[in-house]
């Protein structure tokens, strides 16, 4: 038997979620030190340009929640059975007025009884159970009061009660009080383990009409009316100790007799015992100027609850909760009721772009179970990092990105499309081959035409290489001063040119703070920052001219990222010696390990950061004494300024083929 149900996927159409700007967002959280697990988190929560996140869903829902408080009040019922017992008693006296036959004895003791009636609206409807209304209009208006009531009461229990219950005859009332004490039957019974399936079918086929959600067993049909008794325990709960009086004498009077208030209330005392988890003793604060009805109000009080819930499902306050791909932690048919379809889908949508980032292989989890960025990751981060580079550098330059593999003139054996200003030559086999491909598809036999699309160009690469090392500094400055992640953006940076564009140089990452150490990119890019006193460049510059001696032909290029004098330095046996200021001995280290890095070669670059001028004097004078330079550029520009001086060092027709020199009006060369 095939079933159907209402679509609720969202735009079949539309493009599968672009992991992209997630994958960015959360490399940048985990260059500020958070975990891989909590950044892909804070972006869910977040969202993205186009996305909405998890805060946005919860914030609308605490929205709704405080609208639905600011806007009603509770006495909704209690204004309509003060303004029909108005409407009556208002009638009843027209019609004594009116009444010339009625004898005058007669119409003074009925007025009296009117104007004696209590102040107290339930005290005031139960003395008129007994009066022998005149007015057909006052006995039909009171009348309304008695329906009223019990229409109210059941819809506080049965949701649509109400409106179904309009107009009912008495053997319509006799049917609901004979559901009301078979369900309480049932539910005494199943309460002491008797009750069997059949009891519950039996059930079923003689009041199944009142029970529109079909529930298919008793604990269904239990958690559908305890939810709502619940509900209906919290508005009462909500109510003022008189608006609760007036309202329990009132419902005596539900359909003229008491009979029904009690089943509800035996109905309402089996349901608390068999569901106890529920909250029985919650309470609101409404303050708003529209009255609710007991029905609607209920309904509200179910509606505070799905929204708390729903707050809890998006805020993940349950401990370890996930975001499955079926969404099983988050009710996204509640989500639907309370904010729209469109809220479910964006949830649902969420849900498929943890999923893809889980599936894609961006995120793999290591030894000890914890999630980490991959090496797939890793050069996409790196591929988007050096693309702002090269938009940065060439847009000082009214340049385009170049696109050589190298700069001086080999063949590489590769080849890629022609772009306009290309000057390598054609692969003529490769144009050729895409001229006759794009003409057999048209079934025509006439002379071979070249289009541009057709041309491709060979690639060439650089036959020099370079042992680059990059010099970070990891001291608490760094972290402290927001200097943090732009350090890690250009290390990423220049990693990701070297790894793709010049893959003959070695590059060593080293961060130096109380001590240096060598550095994978993945491991920097993770770096937590640590309060570690001390900036030990001379350790740093150590580990380089090592990498640099390992590589004896290539190029030494020295690029050094730092915010502080060298305070700290190596003792010869090994043990760091801290000082500030910094100690005449760990100047005199520092300095002739840099005059060391000179006589190997090494074209060296200092990256000052801040405006300490007294920095700005120590660096320039060391970056001088081997005939080095110093750059000061803004955060913004720091991998651009770090990654055009490789270039620049490493061969100046490189430097200037792809980016034509780093100047403007944020960075300055001094050597």
């Amino acid at each position: 038997m095939s079933r159907y149900r209402k679509y609720d996927g969202g735009d079949p159409l539309a493009p599968p979620v672009d992991l992209a700007e997630a994958l960015d967002a959360i490399g940048e959280d985990v260059m500020a030190g958070y975990s891989p697990e909590r950044a892909m988190r804070e972006f869910l929560r977040r969202g993205g340009k186009d996305q909405l996140g998890l805060d946005d869903l919860a914030r609308r829902i605490a929205e709704k929640r405080r609208d639905l408080l600011q806007r009603h009040h509770l006495d909704g019922t209690m204004q309509q059975v003060r303004e029909l017992l108005d409407k009556a008693v208002l009638a009843e006296r027209g019609q004594l007025a009116r009444d010339v036959v009625m004898e005058d004895g007669d119409r003074t003791f009925r007025e009296l009884q009117l104007d004696a009636l209590p102040e107290s609206t339930a005290a005031a409807v139960a003395e008129l159970a007994a009066y022998d209304w005149t007015s057909p209009e006052a006995r039909e208006a009171y009348e309304e009061i008695k329906d009223l009531l019990g229409r109210e009461l059941l819809d506080q229990r049965f949701a649509g009660m109400k409106e179904a219950m309009a107009g009912a005859t008495d053997e319509d009332r006799a049917a609901i009080n004979e559901m009301l004490r078979d369900l309480n039957d049932l539910l005494e019974k199943h309460a002491r383990g008797e009750d069997t399936d059949e009891d519950f079918a039996e059930f079923m086929d003689r009041h199944g009409d009142f029970f529109p959600e079909d529930p298919t067993n008793i604990d269904e049909l239990m958690d559908t009316l305890a939810e709502r008794s619940a509900a209906a325990q919290r508005m009462l709960n909500s109510m003022t100790p008189e608006q609760r009086a007036e309202l329990m004498a009132l419902s005596q009077q539900a359909f003229g007799s008491p009979e029904l208030m009690e089943q509800l209330a035996r109905m309402d005392a089996n349901l608390q015992s068999l569901r106890p988890d529920l909250d029985w003793d919650g309470s609101e604060g409404f303050d708003g100027e529209q009255g609710l009805g007991l029905g609607d109000g209920t309904g509200v009080f179910q509606d505070l609850a799905e929204l708390d819930a729903l707050g809890d499902q998006l805020s993940q306050s349950y401990g370890g909760a996930r975001m499955d791909s079926d969404m099983s932690w988050v009710d996204l048919d509640a989500l639907a009721r309370q904010l729209g379809d469109q809220a479910a889908v964006d949830a649902r949508t969420l849900s498929e772009l943890e999923k893809a980032l889980r599936d894609s292989g961006y995120l793999q989890r290591g030894s000890d179970g914890e999630l980490r960025l991959s090496p797939k990751a890793m050069r996409q981060l790196g591929k988007a990092l050096l693309r702002d580079v090269a938009t940065r550098m060439s847009g000082r330059q009214g340049q385009r990105e170049s696109r050589n593999a190298g700069s001086a003139g080999e063949l590489s054996g590769a080849s890629r499309a022609w772009e306009y200003g290309d000057t390598e030559p054609w692969d003529v086999t490769r144009t050729i081959t895409n001229a006759v491909l794009r003409s057999a598809g048209d079934g025509r036999t006439r002379p071979l035409r070249l289009r541009v699309e057709d041309i491709e160009v060979q690639e060439t690469e650089e036959r020099t290489q370079a042992a680059v090392a990059l010099l970070v500094d990891t001291s608490f400055s760094m972290a402290m001063d927001g200097r943090w992640v732009p350090m890690k953006r250009t290390a990423l940076a220049l990693h990701q040119l070297i790894r793709s564009r010049f893959r003959g140089d070695h590059l060593q990452l080293i961060g130096f703070g109380r001590h240096a150490q060598v550095m994978e990119i993945e491991e920097l890019t993770g770096l937590d920052a640590r309060w570690d006193k001390g900036t030990n460049l001379h350790h740093g510059l150590l580990l380089a001219n090592r990498h640099f001696r390992r590589h004896p032909s290539a190029q030494p290029v020295l690029l050094i990222v730092t915010d502080g004098e060298p305070t700290s330095h190596l003792e010869p046996d090994g043990e760091v010696s801290f000082s500030y200021p910094p100690h005449p001995l760990t100047i005199a280290n520092t300095v002739r390990e840099l005059d060391n890095s000179r006589r190997i070669g090494a074209q060296t670059t200092f990256f000052r950061l801040g405006d300490d001028p007294g920095l700005a004097r120590f660096i320039e004078s060391m970056a001088r004494r081997v005939e080095g330079r110093m750059v000061s550029p803004e955060l913004d520009d720091l991998g651009a300024a770090v990654v055009g001086s490789y270039l620049g060092d490493r061969s100046a027709s490189t430097y200037r083929e792809h980016f034509g020199g780093w100047g403007g009006d944020r960075g300055f060369w001094v050597g």
